[in-house]
């Protein structure tokens, strides 16, 4: 499982990246080789990020439940 160091720098190279498409979008075009390569770049990042938020929350809810079940919580 990654760290929630790892996710943060995840989360800051991702917002670097929508800060970056957004300008190379306004100077080259929506359509521009480097604007469609950034955006793919920032979709991959967004993705793994999708995957290890979504890892980790559901490792969270079995460790809970599995709590709750040795407390004899419902």
């Amino acid at each position: 499982m990654a760290s929630s160091y790892e996710a943060y720098e995840l989360l800051e190279r991702i917002e670097y990246l929508r800060k970056y498409l957004i300008e190379v979008a306004s100077q080259n075009g929506y359509t521009s080789d480097e604007s469609i390569q950034v955006s793919q770049e920032l979709d991959k990042l967004l993705n793994v990020y999708q995957k290890l938020t979504t890892s980790e929350d559901v490792h969270r809810i079995r460790k809970k439940s599995r709590s709750n079940e040795q407390r004899g919580v419902c």
